[in-house]
């Protein structure tokens, strides 16, 4: 398997990802089994999502529309990304997603973020309480294009405006430094172990805020899951890890769906758009992270052709761009 496999892997398992749980996203657990039993193929957005009402199925949302947003910047910036460069492309886009009648907007800390950029705040204090998941839903991209140690700092120029708290940072770390190690060839639990160590690091940057440690939590589930019978995996993860926007949650829900059913790409994934909360991040991170370890030729097929047709995604000139720069760094 090619690098470049690898990497188209990590976006288009992304996007896969993260429109299996287009359709469930702030569904709770309950509702999403009413509905649908488990979510075992792309399904429309009902009227009555709250996000995604009327969506066709198979339509990626946020994540992958930023991600991919990010993967262009750094393209167009050789590997930099200017701040406020990067605060003007994520306002237009949601402008765009309001045009499109969409209400899959910027996130809580990113919207507050900008906001304080707008009002003439430095760069470095604008994202002094993001803790969400939005930085980490995004940063695939990075992983692609830079690697060893030039990773973290590229992480951390991608979370500054918004992001740029030990949680959100660590977060945004540790999805960065798994598909980096899953597009260099290495081994998934190796690469989940460099998730690890990077969400440690990277949670000794940016802004103290109060909340569960990325690296602590990360530790704990990866231990933790192998002790519970299949049967109780999913109430574990959305009663006990918890699924929320929280990066602290979403983050280490996804990584704990990737330690136990990573040889299974459709199976994790699936299992990511049925457990309530933020399954489209949850099953974004979920699906770069596998993507990028098992490859774009090892996605289901199915899903991908129609995540494919329906967004009209083609990703070979982005992937291309982003291993260049990793090339270089």
């Amino acid at each position: 398997m090619s690098t470049r496999d690898r990497a188209l892997g990590a976006l288009y398992g992304l996007a896969i990802g993260d429109a299996l749980g287009m359709p469930t996203q702030s569904l709770s657990r309950a509702d999403i089994a009413q509905r649908y039993g488990v979510v075992d193929r792309l399904l429309p957005g009902a009227p009555d999502q709250p996000i995604a009402p009327d969506m066709p199925a198979g339509t990626i949302t946020d994540d992958t529309e930023q991600a991919l947003l990010l993967a262009r910047l750094l393209v167009e910036g050789d590997g930099k990304l200017d701040p406020h460069v990067f605060a003007g492309a994520l306002q237009s886009w949601e402008q765009d997603m309001i045009r499109r009648g969409s209400l899959d907007l910027l996130g809580p800390s990113t919207k507050r973020a900008l906001d304080r950029l707008a009002a003439g705040e430095p760069a470095e204090q604008t994202g002094r309480d993001g803790t969400t998941n939005g930085a980490a839903m995004r940063v695939a991209p990075v992983g692609i294009a830079f690697a060893g140690n030039t990773l973290l700092d590229a992480v951390v120029e991608s979370c500054r405006v918004t992001h740029n708290t030990g949680l959100g940072i660590g977060a945004a770390a540790a999805v960065a430094a798994a598909v980096s190690a899953g597009v260099a060839g290495v081994a998934l639990p190796e690469a989940v172990a460099a998730a690890e160590e990077a969400a440690t690091t990277g949670g000794q940057r940016g802004h103290w805020v109060a909340g569960g440690s990325i690296a602590a939590r990360l530790r704990w589930v990866r231990g933790w899951v192998h002790d519970l019978a299949p049967a109780e995996l999913v109430p574990a993860l959305d009663e006990v890890v918890g699924t929320s926007v929280a990066a602290n949650e979403s983050v280490i829900a996804a990584f704990a769906l990737v330690e136990v059913l990573g040889n299974d790409v459709r199976a994790a994934l699936t299992t990511a758009a049925s457990l309530g909360g933020d399954t489209d991040t949850i099953a974004a991170i979920c699906g770069a992270v596998l993507g990028a370890h098992h490859g774009m030729s090892r996605l289901p097929a199915d899903l991908l052709e129609q995540v494919r047709q329906v967004n009209r995604l083609d990703l070979d000139a982005t992937v291309d761009g982003l291993l260049a720069l990793r090339s270089t760094n």
